[in-house]
C-alpha cells in the first residue's frame, strides 16, 4: 500500500505543472508521436535534458514556443536517452523531427543554455520548413 501512496503523492506533485515529464520508458515513444489533428504533419519534438542541481538555469520559456511539442528529460531518470543522445551538460535542448535528432543546444562550463526563446523558435521554424519539401 505504501509503495502506491508514493506513487500517488508522486503524480500529485507534478500535476500542478502542465511541463510533462518522460523517461526512458517512453521517450522513443514521445520523439515518435503524432499529433491527432486530422493532418499527417507531425510537430518537431524539444526534450530538454534536465538536472535538479541546476533547476536554477533551466530553459523557463518552453510555454511560449510554437509549432512544437516540448518534453523534460530528468537526466537521473533517463540514463538510457542521456547515454544515447550524448548529454553531458543539463540543460541540453534537442530537437526532434519524426524521431530523428535536427537541432541541439548544450549549455556550456558555466551551466547555462546558450540560446534563448527566439533563437529556440528559429530552430524550431526551420525543422518545420525542412519537412515540408
Amino acid at each position: 500500500i505504501m509503495k502506491y501512496f508514493n506513487i500517488l503523492l508522486f503524480l500529485i506533485s507534478f500535476s500542478g505543472f502542465s511541463q510533462e515529464w518522460i523517461t526512458d520508458n517512453n521517450f522513443d515513444s514521445k520523439i515518435n508521436e503524432k499529433q491527432a489533428f486530422g493532418d499527417d504533419e507531425s510537430k518537431p519534438v524539444i526534450v530538454e535534458f534536465y538536472a535538479k542541481f541546476n533547476d536554477a538555469n533551466k530553459f523557463n520559456d518552453w510555454d511560449k514556443l510554437e509549432n512544437v511539442i516540448y518534453y523534460r528529460a530528468d537526466i537521473a531518470v533517463c540514463p538510457v536517452a542521456k547515454k544515447k543522445y550524448k548529454v553531458r551538460m543539463a540543460p541540453t535542448l534537442i530537437i526532434f523531427k519524426d524521431g530523428i535528432k535536427q537541432t541541439v543546444f548544450k549549455a556550456g562550463l558555466d551551466l547555462e543554455l546558450p540560446a534563448n526563446l527566439n533563437q529556440i523558435q528559429e530552430a524550431v521554424d526551420e525543422v518545420n520548413t525542412a519537412s515540408q519539401f
